[in-house]
């Protein structure tokens, strides 16, 4: 990085900071800390509602996802727009007119505040976990491209979220997202642009459309109803609607994004503003990685984009076998290279697609045997190291070539997506700690002393969301990672929502009691399918926790003759 990257990006994220602070000075009660003051307009809901949903994870894991697997990732966000008009017509207007600070509150009124306090803490269990995941994806992924300290950068990271989101709260988040969301949009944009400038004259957009068509990376739709395929239409539309109804319509970190409306009619315009523009701009992200993946058919790629993975593998004795894949990898690049520049010119020959087809699974071949050489190095000197490089792809496009002071404003669209996200959940955390564990079981408290405590708590989960970040490792795909730990969470979560909302019938007892077994069931599911005993992709676990839950309350209060079953 130059003089000029360096500028941009610490003015960029310290503006950002100083804004929302000073922006979101005087919050003298608990509804201007938590509700923002209930003032923020649609625009500014749905805005914060996808920063809060857009971290650093998106940006990065993202295009890496699209580089390797293609467009079918967007798939997995066909249930949104669905549950954005079930949230408008069925949670919105409860929460309003029931003027709660947390979603958690409803529970409560319901069913009883065991209820409300077991479904509180599996939000802090599970959001504790993602918030440290937000701050951690960014900067294991930079410490390696930048070789910055990584305890540092956590540590940098937690403190730029926790000075504003302590001082300002709600209003300070949803302040600062706007113009974090500005930067994102605006570096996106400048990098697909720069990415389909640098393609060879004569390769428009529509020819590097077709050279990823050629290559698979324009599959979209997946119809089959197979579970070894993890994104699919249906389970798009079925898991991922249900893990969208649970996420916007239950999490705190968004629940509290629209609960700052200025008005009922201001929180329906701003999520539906969510569901029509979330789906599209998750497509755009995905096409960037796709436009990347084209770059690399005309631009030599390193067998493994972890530069880290690289130089551990290069100084092992699994050295000459990795130099010899790599030199394998250049024959099959300049074989592809003129491929395709046939394909191109001559009317897309069915011949040379299939060729571009079976050079492109050479090259995934070879990637796979410097991934297992990369492991074998790890284990031989007793190191710990990511071979998996999907977050790393985009990241490094970035600095290897993008133009001076461009650089810093990515990174910088990086960062600010991390703080925008772990500020949302640093807030939500604190709400929850504040309204459903602390106010809720202590004497009363004055204003004062409630605003001070919330301030503490954000404090204290911004600290511990730094230590989760110090100790986290990388899974298969960040963005991944961050999805599968909601799907444990989220199905039986909004099964209890479900049952309050349609099932009046059931009473306390019977859905705490179907709660705690749901989460045990669920938990097994995900480690049986870890360890290859059943087939059960995680975005089913939303679908299936949802219905156990429902299924098992039903039935223990029908069934039971238990007089505390009964009348709770």
């Amino acid at each position: 990085m130059q003089t000029l990257d360096w500028i941009v990006l610490i003015s960029t994220l310290l503006l950002i900071v100083a804004y929302g602070t000073y922006q979101s000075r005087g919050s003298k009660n608990v509804k201007d800390y938590l509700k923002g003051g209930s003032t923020s307009k649609w625009w500014t809901i749905g805005l914060s509602v996808m920063a809060t949903q857009a971290s650093a994870i998106t940006f990065l894991s993202t295009p890496g996802q699209a580089f390797n697997d293609g467009m079918g990732f967007v798939q997995f966000y066909f249930g949104l727009p669905i549950a954005m008009v079930v949230i408008c017509m069925v949670f919105i207007p409860l929460y309003h007119r029931l003027k709660v600070y947390t979603a958690y509150e409803f529970l409560e009124n319901r069913f009883d505040l065991k209820t409300r306090t077991l479904t509180a803490i599996l939000f802090l269990i599970q959001r504790g976990l993602a918030a440290g995941i937000t701050i951690f994806a960014p900067a294991i992924i930079l410490s390696a491209v930048l070789g910055w300290n990584l305890l540092l950068l956590n540590i940098i990271i937690g403190i730029l979220v926790i000075i504003y989101t302590v001082s300002g709260g709600t209003k300070a988040v949803n302040v600062t997202q706007k113009h974090q969301m500005i930067v994102i949009f605006t570096g996106m944009l400048i990098a697909f642009f720069l990415i389909i400038d640098k393609l060879p004259e004569g390769i428009t957009f529509s020819k590097a459309l077709d050279i990823a068509g050629a290559s698979g990376k324009m599959e979209v739709l997946d119809f089959s109803f197979s579970l070894d395929n993890r994104y699919t239409f249906w389970s798009g539309i079925i898991g991922g609607t249900f893990l969208m109804l649970s996420y916007f319509g239950t999490d705190q970190s968004q629940v509290q994004r629209y609960l700052s409306g200025k008005s009922l009619k201001e929180m329906q315009i701003g999520m539906m503003f969510n569901g029509l523009l979330k789906v599209p701009m998750q497509f755009f992200i995905l096409l960037v990685g796709v436009m990347v993946f084209v770059f690399y058919q005309f631009n030599p790629s390193p067998a493994n984009f972890n530069p880290t993975a690289t130089e551990v593998v290069l100084n092992s004795e699994y050295a000459d076998d990795y130099k010899r894949i790599q030199q394998l990898q250049e024959e099959v690049f300049d074989v592809k290279k003129t491929t395709i520049e046939n394909y191109t010119s001559e009317a897309h020959s069915e011949s040379l697609k299939n060729s571009i087809a079976q050079l492109n699974t050479a090259n995934d071949e070879l990637r796979e045997q410097a991934r297992v050489l990369i492991e074998k190095a790890g284990e031989a000197q007793n190191l710990k190291v990511e071979s998996n490089d999907k977050d790393y792809v985009f990241i490094h496009f970035i600095l290897n070539n993008l133009p001076r002071g461009l650089i810093g404003l990515l990174l910088a669209v990086i960062l600010s997506a991390a703080m925008s996200s772990t500020s949302s959940e640093l807030n939500a955390l604190a709400s929850t700690t504040t309204m459903d564990l602390y106010k809720r079981n202590t004497s009363e408290k004055s204003e004062t002393e409630m605003v001070s405590a919330s301030r503490w708590f954000t404090l204290a989960w911004g600290i511990i969301a730094i230590g989760v970040a110090c100790v986290a490792n990388l899974a298969e795909n960040l963005i991944q990672l961050v999805n599968i730990i909601g799907s444990i969470f989220y199905g039986n979560v909004l099964g209890i929502f479900l049952l309050g909302f349609f099932f009046k019938f059931v009473k306390a007892n019977a859905v705490f009691t179907a709660a705690l077994i749901t989460q045990a069931v669920v938990i097994s599911l995900f480690l049986l399918n870890e360890y290859e005993y059943i087939n059960l992709p995680f975005l089913w676990l939303n679908f299936v926790g949802c219905l156990i839950v429902i299924v098992i309350a039903i039935l223990l209060q029908t069934l039971s003759t238990d007089k505390d079953y009964a009348e709770a």
